[in-house]
């Protein structure tokens, strides 16, 4: 078994102010999405400028943010923040909901679309394949953080944690002197499936000039997918607990009708060629 190698949550101390890794998890996402969009449009996407394209990954992240932030709120701890609203501002702490944040980029990119005169799903599948570096940061976020554990397991890669930290009181049950029960990193294997796999099918498919719909629809249907299968040995949030038959979590509720929307979005996709084509 593995001891997990507890991180400052803390990247850098300047004064009053602390930077915390967390954040700059989700500013690496949204600036390597920005650098792989910009190689696109210069190389075989057009009828994007520079300008353009800054403008559209601002309202995006824009939309991660706040929609990540209000979705984790209403969906996973609406009492807690209710009960301390300024607690909704530390955002360094975690709780950002995908779910929420997803929501979020589609209605800022329903904004942008309005604003220059795109297609919505043209701009959701242009984004679509750089989304899974923005997820592979989140987790790694998590990871730092030392959040979102899987269930106890005697898998060689588990990894037992230190109670002596607050932060792991769910798990140990204490706070005190030695380690926990060792538990499956299910924000690694998020990492690699949400992160890894899921940005080089969505890069590799994108290649090529695809159906209106097409990439958008791939990506809702991997992601529930992936999301779904990781939640079953993802031990759910201590405030939520399992929604019901004793394994069905908030997360499976929330990305299982993405599989349905992906599908959906596919077989229109397919159905309705060639009357829109899509240079994600």
């Amino acid at each position: 078994m593995l001891k997990y190698p507890t991180f400052n949550p803390v990247a850098l101390q300047l004064g009053p102010l602390a930077i915390h890794w967390y954040g700059l998890m989700y500013l690496f996402g949204i600036a390597a999405a920005f650098w792989l969009l910009h190689r696109r449009i210069h190389g075989r996407v057009q009828g994007w400028t520079d300008d353009q394209l800054l403008d559209m990954v601002f309202y995006a992240a824009l939309g991660v943010i706040v929609g990540g932030r209000i979705g984790y709120v209403l969906l996973y701890n609406l009492p807690y923040y209710f009960a301390d609203p300024i607690r909704i501002l530390e955002v360094w702490d975690g709780g950002m909901s995908f779910h929420g944040g997803m929501l979020g980029v589609i209605a800022a990119m329903m904004l942008y679309g309005h604003r220059t005169q795109r297609n919505v799903f043209d701009l959701t599948d242009f984004i679509a394949p750089v989304v899974p570096l923005g997820l592979l940061a989140g987790r790694a976020g998590n990871f730092i953080n030392g959040e979102l554990w899987g269930q106890v397991s005697h898998l060689p890669w588990a990894m037992r944690l230190p109670c002596a930290n607050p932060r792991f009181f769910f798990y140990c049950g204490y706070v005190g002197p030695g380690w926990s029960a060792p538990h499956v990193p299910s924000q690694l294997y998020e990492l690699i499936l949400e992160g890894v796999v899921l940005f080089v099918v969505l890069f590799w498919f994108s290649t090529k000039a695809r159906p209106r719909m097409a990439v958008s629809g791939l990506f809702a249907l991997l992601y529930g997918v992936f999301r779904t299968s990781v939640e079953f040995v993802r031990l759910p949030d201590p405030q939520l607990g399992y929604l019901a038959f004793g394994w069905l979590t908030m997360g499976q509720v929330l990305s299982i009708p993405m599989i349905a929307v992906g599908v959906l979005l596919l077989t229109l996709a397919y159905r309705g060629e060639p009357k829109g084509r899509s240079q994600a």
